[in-house]
């Protein structure tokens, strides 16, 4: 029998976010997590060139790119279910953890050690990139619906712009102050000249 956690990565793209609301351009969790996976490693570049702190791009995008995969077993549960109280928080935890455990079993056993760590990241730096990043690219998700008229989406942005702010990262501000206002833009605006 083949080992199917290849294949089963690969289904990342069947699973819909943004479920409960209306959405002009539909996007998936293979979508997202490689856009994740972008911004963390810009937020590690920041951070590490810029700010002149530690960071490894590398591992944040790496791990960025699977932050998602329990996901494959569990669905993509809504932000405000998953978040609405402690307990639910717990529990949707110890389900992620389960099902990680169950994608990385499909594995062979050899291979696991170099995957593990993407699953779990144990640096703090790591974590917390992962998590700014994803919160940005929710922010870009509602920039992105609110260009294409789409209002469903203003009250989540203003929410998502607020916890941004709130993260207190440099790198987040960076990414905000220079980046962000790109994503605003038409095709025809944005500047192909460089």
């Amino acid at each position: 029998m083949p080992y199917s956690f290849f294949a089963l990565v690969s289904r990342m793209k069947n699973i819909a976010r943004w479920s409960l609301m209306r959405n002009s351009s539909q996007e998936n969790v293979q979508e997202h997590s490689h856009m994740v996976a972008v911004v963390a490693h810009a937020l590690a570049v920041i951070r590490r060139d810029v700010l002149l702190l530690d960071a490894d791009p590398g591992r944040a995008a790496a791990a960025a790119l699977f932050h998602d995969a329990p996901e494959i077993f569990t669905g993509d549960m809504p932000t405000p279910v998953k978040y609405h109280n402690p307990g639910i928080i717990s529990a949707y935890k110890q389900v992620e953890a389960l099902a990680s455990s169950k994608l990385l079993a499909t594995l062979p056993e050899s291979m696991r050690p170099a995957y593990e760590p993407l699953f779990a990241p144990e640096d703090e730096v790591t974590l917390s990139l992962i998590k700014a990043a994803d919160k940005l690219c929710a922010y870009i998700k509602c920039l992105e619906e609110l260009k294409a008229g789409n209002n469903e989406f203003r009250s989540a942005a203003s929410q998502t712009l607020a916890k941004l702010k709130a993260l207190g990262m440099p790198e987040v501000d960076y990414f905000m102050e220079h980046f962000i206002g790109a994503f605003e833009l038409t095709l025809d605006e944005l500047d192909f000249s460089v």
